[in-house]
């Protein structure tokens, strides 16, 4: 796809994405979803209301009515789909820089459009692009209130409330100044926590920290821990469809093994997950303990909820899948990544023992992460093809559904294009730093020798 990548379509706000380009593509979405009514909601990015009224206006001309639900993590944009039935396009740029923005579809049931769906209206916008309506045909705007408060109450109504409040918790939260900053700490008090904050009010700049709640982004949370005695600590993304913690130590918690500790306490034998290439040696390990089939996808949040949706028509039981970056899918309680229900069932797991406890299991192997960034087509282009000449003699396992990757034995490696970013990125993962540090490393400069020489 042209326009689409793995979540939606982002770029540089007044660049690659332009509130003309927002305009078109809602009226071409409303066209194509053929509905009476689509609703609107955003993150807190600088240039989100301009987008926002784009993309009103946008509808409106293709005779669609629209309900405005304002700042809104994008879970709570899904309950919305779910509960009115009507389909919603959310402006945001989820884990992305501050300068970045985006469109993301959410189709009427909740979830997020799947590629046969974002092919159709891309296709409707390259090819024969929908007129304007008449003056007379044009659609209306509502304001609508109260949408984060009934967002709150769906995930209290979800999480074992109860055992959370009897544990007495202290949680550090840090929303990363996102959407989640007006939910996840009204949430966490309601669950019983004693809530600390850093980072929790709106400001679209990103003051604080950048989106991605990555470890070098975590080190005031890390410090919030420690500094009040907490149990936990949480952060969040952009558009709150993610959970990192900390532990009580102030020590970063890598997501792949909070996702195995989350999956370990809800797979049984004969389940199945979901999970995209890059997964870690951690959530294969649980899955082989339980005898629970695992499924692969590409990297990209569509993927994923496709195969679960195939799963479950087929009759299987998806309790739990995700991605090692905070994005975890609960599916009987909804298709959606949902960072405030993430956070309250990884509580519920704190109600008895430390994270260190909870996680311990987990902690075996250790992940490296690197990212390359290019300046054009042809540098992508002849960073990977270096890196399948490098590669394509190795006695590994080869896994080429999204990139390249690599299982050794002991480690692997997998490189792979960004969908929503002009970058490159390496993941790999070994019982020992060092030898996951050498396998990434090694393609890294395989790519930036190519990347040089064009």
């Amino acid at each position: 796809m042209e326009l689409f990548g793995s979540s939606g379509t982002r770029g540089v706000a007044g660049e690659q994405l332009t509130p003309a380009f927002v305009l078109d593509m809602a009226r071409v979405t409303g066209a194509v979803w053929n509905g009476e009514r689509v609703a609107v909601a955003r993150d807190t990015r600088l240039t989100g209301p301009m987008f926002a009224n784009a993309a009103s206006a946008g509808l409106a001309s293709a005779g669609v009515d629209v309900d405005r639900l304002g700042v809104l993590p994008t879970p709570g944009a899904q309950a919305y789909a779910r509960e009115e039935g009507v389909p919603v396009v959310v402006i945001t740029a989820s884990h992305n820089p501050p300068e970045y923005n985006g469109v993301k579809l959410i189709t009427d049931d909740g979830t997020e459009a799947n590629v046969g769906q974002l092919e159709r209206i891309e296709s409707r916008y390259l090819g024969d692009p929908t007129p304007p309506r008449q003056w007379s045909e044009t659609g209306c705007e509502r304001f609508v209130e109260g949408v984060s408060r009934r967002y709150v109450e769906g995930v209290l109504e979800a999480i074992d409330r109860e055992r959370i409040e009897e544990a007495e918790l202290t949680v550090a939260l840090d929303p990363g100044h996102g959407a989640a900053s007006r939910t996840s700490p009204e949430l966490l008090r309601e669950l019983g926590c004693r809530v600390v904050t850093v980072n929790a009010n709106v400001d679209g700049a990103f003051p604080g920290r950048d989106p991605e709640p990555i470890e070098a982004n975590l080190s005031d949370l890390a410090t919030l821990v420690r500094a009040s005695d907490a149990d936990v600590g949480i952060a969040h993304d952009g558009d709150g469809d993610r959970s990192i913690f900390v532990d009580e130590t102030g020590t970063y918690v890598e997501g792949d093994a909070a996702l195995a500790a989350l999956a370990s306490a809800e797979l049984e034998r004969g389940d199945a997950s979901v999970a995209a290439v890059n997964v870690s040696q951690r959530l294969v390990d649980v899955c082989a303990e339980r005898d629970v089939d695992l499924e692969l996808t590409p990297i990209g949040s569509t993927y994923i909820t496709t195969r679960i949706r195939e799963l479950e028509a087929a009759g299987r039981s998806v309790p739990v899948a995700g991605e090692g970056n905070g994005g975890i899918y609960f599916p009987p309680y909804a298709l959606a990544r949902d960072g405030a229900y993430i956070a309250g069932r990884f509580l519920e797991l704190l109600a008895d023992r430390p994270a260190t406890d909870v996680l311990a299991p987990f902690d075996g192997y250790r992940n490296v992460r690197r990212k390359l960034t290019y300046g054009s087509d042809r540098e992508r282009e002849a960073m990977l093809s270096a890196i399948e000449r490098a590669t394509a003699g190795e006695d590994a396992e080869r896994t080429t559904i999204d990139g390249i990757r690599l299982d050794y034995g002991d480690a692997w490696v997998l490189a792979r294009p960004s969908g929503t970013e002009p970058i490159v990125r390496v993941y790999a993962e070994g019982r020992e730093r060092e030898r996951a540090a050498e396998l990434a490393d090694r393609l890294v400069g395989v790519a930036e020798n190519a990347r040089a020489e064009v």
